[in-house]
């Protein structure tokens, strides 16, 4: 007989969150793919207007684009020195957003556990990235945890 574990329902804000991240990765995509100068929060800003954002997911989207915006150059700095054989620029479109994204939680947003951030990273790859970006995500963050403490 198999084992199945009990996993706790989630919380409201662990699901507005979770969401809160899908649209960030939304708002990066269209960022880099067009990337006409336009910072990350003024991206946001015209996704507002042309899509309907929960009120209660929208604080966190600000926190992560606006994250991006400020520490956008260390960020990549910091996966360009765990990134071994691959070159930031070469990675998929989602892998990049994800990577950066969830190294944004790790080396800046100190209420975010790394495990918390990491598991959130394989989880948007698995729902958005191919059939290898989950063990590759997970794999590069994971190489940048000793990097922060």
């Amino acid at each position: 007989m198999k084992r199945v574990e009990f996993k706790p329902p989630m919380k409201a804000s662990q699901i507005n969150r979770t969401r809160a991240r899908a649209w960030a990765l939304q708002v990066h995509y269209q960022w880099d793919v067009v990337n006409k100068g336009d910072n990350l929060s003024d991206m946001f800003e015209n996704v507002l207007l042309t899509r309907k954002v929960s009120s209660a997911r929208i604080p966190y989207i600000k926190r992560i684009v606006s994250g991006l915006d400020t520490y956008g150059e260390s960020i990549d700095e910091s996966l360009k020195a765990v990134l071994q054989n691959w070159r930031l620029d070469r990675l998929s479109v989602i892998d990049r957003g994800v990577l950066r994204i969830a190294a944004l939680e790790i080396l800046y947003f100190s209420d975010i556990p790394y495990k918390v951030a990491i598991f959130e990273g394989v989880r948007l790859a698995e729902l958005y990235g191919g059939i290898d970006s989950p063990g590759f995500v997970n794999g590069v963050l994971d190489a940048l945890i000793p990097r922060v403490k």
